[in-house]
C-alpha cells in the first residue's frame, strides 16, 4: 500500500535528474534515502525550475565533508548567480552513514528533516510553482543504491475497499465508541491521526477537504478517508496486519522492485519475508534478533537449502525499517535500512514467483509491489 502518486525513483544513475509530476505545491513531500560513501567530499540535492543545465535552483542542499566540522550549505541560484548561503555546522550527514532526507514544502519555506529529526528551514526565494525537477549529484558520494519518493499533496483523498464492517474510535484499543455504515465518510477531527486499515488502496481522487481522522478499525466496505496528506509516508501510519500475504501481479521479473516498510516490535525475536512459488520459497529473508543475524535461504519440495548469513544485522528492535528487494539478472539484491546483500536465484523461472508473505514480530506500514 502506498500513498505516493508518483512512482518512486529506485537506484537512478548519478548524476540523476527527474521530473516532479504536477510540480511543487504546499504540502508536498520529497524523501531521499541512501548511504554516503566513505571518503565522500560532497553531494547535493537540487529542486530546480526545469532540467536544463542552467536552470534556476530554488533549493540547493549541499552536505560537505572536506573540512571539520562537517556542515551543510543551503542556497538558491538564479540566472547563474548564487544567492546568500545559509550554513549549518551540526551536519546530520557523515561519510559511511545511511540517511533519510525528508523535504516538506510549506507556505513560506522548505522544512528539512533528516533521519526523523528536524534539521532546518529554508525560506522560499523562488515561487514553488516554478519548481518541477529534482536533481542529485556527487560523483562517487553514494556507496549503496538510493531511492527517491515524491509524496501526495494536501487534499488528495484515498479510497479503500474493505470486505466487512467499519468501526471508529477516538483512541487505539478495543473500546470502540461507534459503528458506522458503509460506504462511510470518516472525518473526525481528533488529534490522533493514525489509521489502521488491513486493505489495499483502490483509487485516489481529488479534491477533498482536509480533516484528521481518529483511530479506525475496519474490515469491510468502501469509503473515503479524509485526511491531510501533507504528511508523508514517514509520518502517516497505515498499519497492515501480519501475517500479511499478497499476490504479485504478473509474477516477478528482472527489474521489478518490492518495498516493505514497518516498525520492529521492541521485544522482537524474528520476522521473515518470503517470495513464494506455490509451496516453494524462492527467497526466505529472516532477520533474527535472538541471533543478531539475517538468514537468507530457499525451500524446494519441502526441503530447505543452504543458509546464507553474511552481511550483518541492519535492523534494531523498536525502530522503523525499510526493506527493498530488487530482481536483478541473476540474483535478488536486498537493501535493508541502506545495507545491501544479494541472494542468487535458486528457483526458476522467476516469473512463477507470484506471492509475497510477511510475518513475525513487526507491524507493517507500507508494502509496494
Amino acid at each position: 500500500m502506498a500513498f505516493n502518486q508518483q512512482t518512486p525513483f529506485y537506484n537512478p544513475r548519478i548524476p540523476f535528474t527527474g521530473s516532479i509530476h504536477g510540480g511543487l505545491q504546499k504540502g508536498k513531500n520529497i524523501t531521499i534515502t541512501g548511504r554516503v560513501s566513505h571518503g565522500a567530499q560532497r553531494f547535493h540535492v537540487n529542486l530546480q525550475c526545469g532540467s536544463r543545465s542552467n536552470a534556476n535552483i530554488a533549493l540547493h542542499i549541499n552536505p560537505r565533508f572536506d573540512s571539520q566540522p562537517y556542515y551543510v550549505v543551503l542556497n538558491t541560484q538564479q540566472h547563474d548567480v548564487w544567492g546568500i548561503e545559509e550554513r549549518n555546522y551540526t551536519s546530520p550527514f557523515a561519510p559511511g552513514a545511511a540517511f533519510t532526507l525528508l523535504i516538506t514544502v510549506s507556505q513560506d519555506s522548505y522544512q528539512l528533516n533528516v533521519n526523523g529529526s528536524f534539521f532546518m528551514d529554508f525560506r522560499h526565494r523562488i515561487p514553488i510553482s516554478h519548481v518541477d525537477t529534482i536533481s542529485v549529484d556527487g560523483n562517487d558520494s553514494f556507496r549503496d543504491p538510493f531511492w527517491c519518493f515524491i509524496g501526495c499533496h494536501t487534499g488528495l483523498r484515498p479510497f479503500f475497499r474493505i470486505p466487512g464492517p467499519v468501526w471508529i474510535s477516538r483512541i487505539p484499543g478495543p473500546a470502540w465508541i461507534s459503528r458506522i455504515s458503509n460506504p462511510a465518510r470518516i472525518s473526525n477531527p481528533a488529534r490522533i491521526s493514525r489509521i489502521s486499515i488491513p486493505a489495499r488502496i483502490s483509487r485516489i481522487s481529488s479534491p477533498a477537504w482536509v480533516s484528521s481522522p481518529a483511530w479506525i478499525s475496519t474490515s469491510a466496505g468502501e469509503f473515503p478517508v479524509l485526511l491531510p496528506l501533507a504528511c508523508s509516508f514517514l509520518t502517516l501510519l497505515v498499519f497492515q496486519a501480519v501475517p500479511y500475504k499478497s499476490a504479485i501481479s504478473g509474477g516477478l521479473r528482472k527489474g521489478r522492485t518490492i518495498t516493505i516498510q514497518g516498525t520492529i516490535n521492541p521485544n522482537a525475536n524474528r520476522f521473515h519475508v518470503n517470495l513464494l512459488q506455490g509451496s516453494s520459497i524462492a527467497l526466505h529473508y529472516n532477520p533474527r534478533f535472538d541471533e543478531n543475524t539475517v538468514v537468507r535461504n530457499d525451500r524446494q519440495q519441502g526441503h530447505w537449502g543452504s543458509e546464507e548469513r553474511g552481511g550483518g544485522m541492519p535492523f534494531r528492535r523498536g525502530q522503523s525499517f525499510t526493506l527493498v528487494i530488487i530482481c536483478e539478472p541473476h540474483s535478488f539484491r536486498i537493501i535493508g535500512n541502506g545495507t545491501q546483500t544479494t541472494f542468487r536465484y535458486r528457483l526458476n523461472p522467476l516469473q512463477l514467483v507470484n506471492m509475497l508473505e510477511v510475518d513475525g514480530d513487526i507491524s507493517l506500514t507500507s508494502v509496494v509491489l
